[in-house]
């Protein structure tokens, strides 16, 4: 993909991630979850009561993710008939992450968005490129994906939420199609992040132990790096 298209490309993710907040607002006016009954906790991302996002993740964060997101999907998969579903999968992406943060909820119709607009890009560019051979792939990571969650939320102790492992199935959708390698990494790296994250919270005292996170900025980001890396 030439520069010129792939900077267009950035703009766009810079004007969907520069929106993203304003979208986000109409998911999270509920009162966060898992109140204690001092009100709810305090943590990263969350203003109560309602909930919703606080200034740090504002138009000009959202612009800037968006557009290295974006931008980098573009760079690294050029021409590819996927390039589409990648995208909208990601734009959707940027709505999610400061809904989560602000109110640990992964909405049902967001990641039906992600689900539904990515297969839907998937098919376009089977029919596209004649790779139909493509798409069982790209289903079956869909499964695995969801099975894997579905056992790791059901483990005693688990934090996962069921948001979490239908996102991580909508998410495996692309990764099977781009390839075995890339989506042992979409499996793998949300964990690593999440890790990482979590020790630095812990570390600078932001948050204890038994303070609830979210996971699907980390499921997020690990499915942006998989496709780069895979």
């Amino acid at each position: 993909m030439s520069a010129g298209l792939v900077t267009a490309v950035a703009l766009l993710g810079a004007l969907a991630g520069g929106a993203a907040p304003t979208v986000a607002r109409r998911f999270t006016t509920a009162r966060p979850p898992h109140a204690t009954p001092d009100g709810p906790p305090v943590r990263p991302g969350t203003s109560p009561p309602t909930g919703r996002p606080r200034p740090g993740w504002t138009a000009v964060v959202g612009a800037a993710v968006g557009a290295v997101v974006l931008g980098g999907l573009a760079a690294d998969r050029g021409a590819d008939p996927a390039l589409p579903a990648l995208l909208l999968v990601a734009a959707v992406g940027l709505v999610l992450v400061p809904v989560d943060l602000a109110c640990l909820r992964l909405p049902d119709p967001l990641v039906a968005a992600v689900a539904v607009g990515g297969g839907a890009g998937l098919v376009g560019a089977a029919l596209v490129t004649g790779a139909a051979d493509r798409l069982p792939p790209a289903l079956a990571g869909a499964a695995l994906s969801l099975t894997g969650y579905v056992v790791l939320a059901l483990l005693p102790g688990s934090r996962l939420g069921f948001g979490d492992v239908k996102l991580a199935a909508a998410l495996g959708l692309p990764l099977g199609w781009l390839g075995w390698p890339t989506l042992g990494l979409g499996l793998l790296l949300p964990h690593l992040l999440n890790g990482v994250a979590v020790l630095a919270l812990l570390a600078t005292r932001r948050v204890r132990r038994d303070t609830p996170l979210p996971f699907g900025p980390a499921l997020l980001a690990g499915f942006w790096l998989a496709v780069l890396l895979g």
